[in-house]
């Protein structure tokens, strides 16, 4: 079975300083994969090498067994490459309905079109008001972002990810800033995900990484010095030495 997406050995320098150094990875459908490592490990610009925010230096980014090195953003999001983002980037004017219903109609090339006549299409609303529905937005769909709760606005960007019909799913802290009471409805949303879409998900909060992650890639000076089971990233020496510290049960 072809990968739904396969890295291979991508580098990556600012002038001097090489942040990205031969990093491979491989995602399946179904994968559960999360990626973790110390600020400054080069986490953020491998997801913006992988989305096309920024181009390698050498190495190659396949999705689907095609070749997208050199294609933009866009061209990724229509392969099935789609990202949330650390920072929460929604139109906070807008209901929360509308904004899925925009990603619904961006996937279908037509947000030239007024929002207020793509309302009368029933298939992209029902589609939308589905969406929420499975990630418990339902009560809120015709609110305001801005009148939601902070965890609430981060479960609409999942929404608007699923709305795209990802293939690879890339999770960029999606709990950050969300409370500890909330957090547990991210991961309920995370496992609520169509089974067949690759979900790799960048997170510090090990708690939520150990409940989300089949297979945990660490990352340290630009490198991917550990990629395997849950179970044992706590117990590599060198894992515990660059990242874990206090968490694995050694001075940090």
């Amino acid at each position: 079975m072809t990968p739904l997406l396969q890295v291979e050995k991508l580098q990556k320098s600012f002038g001097g300083l090489r942040v990205s150094q031969d990093i491979s990875l491989t995602l399946a459908p179904g994968d559960r994969v999360a990626l973790i490592g110390p600020n400054g490990a080069g986490k953020t610009t491998f997801v913006n090498l992988v989305t096309g925010q920024l181009r390698p230096d050498r190495g190659r980014i396949l999705l689907g067994g095609v070749d997208v090195t050199a294609a933009g953003v866009e061209a990724r999001v229509r392969r099935g490459l789609v990202r949330t983002f650390q920072i929460t980037r929604l139109f906070q004017d807008m209901e929360v309905l509308d904004n899925v219903l925009l990603a619904i109609l961006q996937r279908e090339r037509k947000t030239a079109r007024f929002l207020r006549n793509a309302q009368g299409e029933r298939g992209p609303v029902d589609e939308a008001q589905a969406i929420l529905r499975q990630l418990g937005l339902g009560a809120v769909a015709r609110r305001r972002i801005r009148e939601i709760a902070y965890g609430q606005q981060r479960l609409v960007e999942i929404a608007i990810a699923v709305a795209l019909r990802p293939r690879v799913l890339l999770l960029d802290e999606p709990a950050a800033g969300v409370s500890r009471a909330e957090a547990p409805r991210i991961v309920e949303a995370i496992d609520a995900l169509p089974a067949e879409i690759a979900v790799l998900m960048i997170e510090h909060d090990m708690d939520l990484v150990l409940r989300f992650a089949r297979r945990v890639v660490v990352l340290a000076s630009g490198a991917a010095i550990f990629d395997g089971l849950p179970s044992a990233v706590v117990a590599d020496p060198a894992v515990r030495a660059a990242y874990l510290g206090s968490y694995a049960g050694t001075p940090a």
